[in-house]
Formats: C-alpha cells, sequence, structure tokens
C-alpha cells in the first residue's frame, strides 16, 4: 500500500462551515476568518458563494466579503456558483475558482435544487464554459456519492455516469460528498475505485461529514486508492440543511493530527488550525467540535 508523501487540503468553513448557521456572522468576522486560515498556509479556501440571499441568508455579503479578504500569493480562493449570475458575481469578485455542484440521488437533485440531475449539468455547462473563458479554474461537488436522505442506497454506477460529465465540463476537481456521513471504508474504497477508473485519481478529492465517525477512516481509505486532496472544516463547522442529523464537515484538526501522525505533509500548521477553531467556535457561542483540537487546547493549559 503506498500512501501520498503530500495531501491538499481544502478548507471550506468559510462557506459550507458557516452556510447554515442561524445566527448572523458578521462580515469581520467572516474576513477575519478566511485569512487566519490563508495565514495558516491554507492552498485553497472556499471563502463564500454567490447564490440568492433568499435561499442562503447567511451568504449575502458574499461581495463584500471577497472584497476584503487579504489574499495570499499562491491560495486559491473558490466561491460557490450556481448560475450565471452567480458567475458574474464570482467574477467581479476575483475569484480564483468556481465550484459548482450537481447529485448523484435524483430524489436529492428534485429537493435541493428543483430539477433532475441531467437539467442540474445542463444548467451548469454555460458556468462551466464561462469559468474557462475567463481563466478560471472550475471545480465541481457530487453530493450524495455514498446515501441519499430521501431514497437511501446510491448506485455507484450513477456516482460514476455524473463523476464522468463533470469531468467532461472540464473540471479541474470533482469533490465526491458524503453528504450524509453514513459511508463506510469498504463502500468508500468501492466508489472511490469506479471512479477513478473514468476520471484521473489526481482531480478526484474527498469531502466527508462526520455524521457517524467515520470520516477518519473513508479518508484513510481513500488515500489507499490513490486520493491526496480532502476537504475539512475547522471545528467540524457545517452540515446540510436537507439532511436530517446531517453533522458538520470533518474536523480539519483532526485530519491534520492524524495525517501528521502518519509522516504525510500538509503545508498546514496544525497549531495555528487549533487557535482558529477555538476561536471560531467562541465566535458562534460553543464548545470546538474537534476532539484534536479540544485535546491540544487542554494539554496547553496543563503544560
Amino acid at each position: 500500500m503506498i500512501l501520498p508523501s503530500f495531501v491538499k487540503i481544502v478548507e471550506v468553513s468559510p462557506r459550507d462551515g458557516l452556510q447554515n448557521e442561524k445566527m448572523v456572522i458578521s462580515t469581520d468576522t467572516k474576513v477575519e476568518l478566511i485569512n487566519r486560515l490563508s495565514q495558516a498556509g491554507f492552498k485553497n479556501i472556499e471563502a463564500t458563494s454567490f447564490v440568492s440571499p433568499k435561499w442562503t441568508p447567511q451568504m449575502a455579503d458574499a461581495a463584500d466579503v471577497m472584497a476584503q479578504i487579504t489574499r495570499r500569493p499562491g491560495t486559491i480562493y473558490s466561491v460557490l456558483t450556481p448560475n450565471m449570475k452567480g458567475f458574474e458575481g464570482a467574477l467581479a469578485a476575483r475569484a480564483d475558482e468556481v465550484v459548482i455542484f450537481g447529485a448523484a440521488s435524483e430524489a436529492f437533485s428534485q429537493k435541493n435544487i428543483n430539477c433532475s440531475i441531467s437539467e442540474s449539468i445542463e444548467r451548469f455547462e454555460p458556468v462551466a464554459a464561462a469559468a474557462h473563458a475567463a481563466g478560471l479554474r472550475l471545480r465541481a461537488a457530487l453530493s450524495c456519492a455514498f446515501g441519499c436522505p430521501y431514497q437511501g442506497e446510491v448506485p455507484i454506477a450513477d456516482v460514476v455516469r455524473v463523476a464522468k460529465r463533470f469531468a467532461e465540463m472540464g473540471c479541474h476537481e470533482i469533490d465526491i460528498a458524503d453528504t450524509i456521513g453514513v459511508g463506510t471504508p469498504k463502500h468508500l474504497r468501492a466508489v472511490m475505485q469506479a471512479v477513478t477508473e473514468v476520471v484521473d485519481p489526481a482531480r478526484i478529492s474527498g469531502h466527508f461529514h462526520d455524521t457517524y465517525g467515520q470520516s477518519l477512516a473513508n479518508i484513510l481509505a481513500s488515500m489507499e486508492v490513490g486520493i491526496s486532496i480532502f476537504h475539512t472544516s475547522v471545528s467540524g463547522l457545517g452540515g446540510c440543511p436537507y439532511a436530517k442529523g446531517a453533522t458538520g464537515n470533518v474536523a480539519t484538526e483532526d485530519v491534520l493530527f492524524m495525517l501528521a501522525g502518519m509522516g504525510i505533509e500538509t503545508g498546514v500548521d496544525l497549531e495555528a488550525v487549533v487557535d482558529i477553531g477555538q476561536w471560531m467556535s467562541a465566535q458562534l457561542g460553543r464548545p470546538g467540535g474537534s476532539r484534536a483540537g479540544n485535546a491540544i487546547t487542554a494539554k496547553r493549559s496543563t503544560s
């Protein structure tokens, strides 16, 4: 078994982590979060989304956030863009990467964006073409690749079919997402192996929610089949509004601790990320959501 020597971490807390928080988070706090993450060494930060404030009011200040952050050279600042209006906002905000999204589950696609999988991909084709024309990176997120809150099991063939369509659209990276956190290592390995038969594994990333505590095991299983890009969120922030009981993304601190223990480089400062996770949790008025982050913080207080 050959594991990667380097893993790219895409930090998603400013967008995926905060978008469903009920309390209004100030633009200044979002900007400070992104700036702290930049300083900690992340090469790719999912900063915000240009979506309708009617559906995602937390992201209504996307343009202001992008205008105020301090950009670190070499860092990719990504934004979610569901349509051409969103793309135009992203372009004006000088985003480095735009993110489109679809699902492997027909039921989830209907509930989430009110159209079929095929229709959703057709809607994204103009966005993809515009991104390529503007010289922007293009990423695609593929939800419910391991299970759906509405239809249950998702056939692997459906995951492969949608991933292949995104690859044909020229996506630089394709996120295979466990939206409700039901994936386990054996199932995950089978999905990732099937996907990487049609898409270069260097273009595949894992996006795992930790609802059932399987994310770290799933990251290891993914690395065993050649995946070396993963999405994480400080303090495990995030969730899915369309999936009842779905907890946050896997905590960045936990992933960094595991990878460091395995001798795998990330270029990210774990101690700085622990500080960020504790600070952001305090802003939200709750304890830190990372076991490693809480343990390291407790150890500091006793040393």
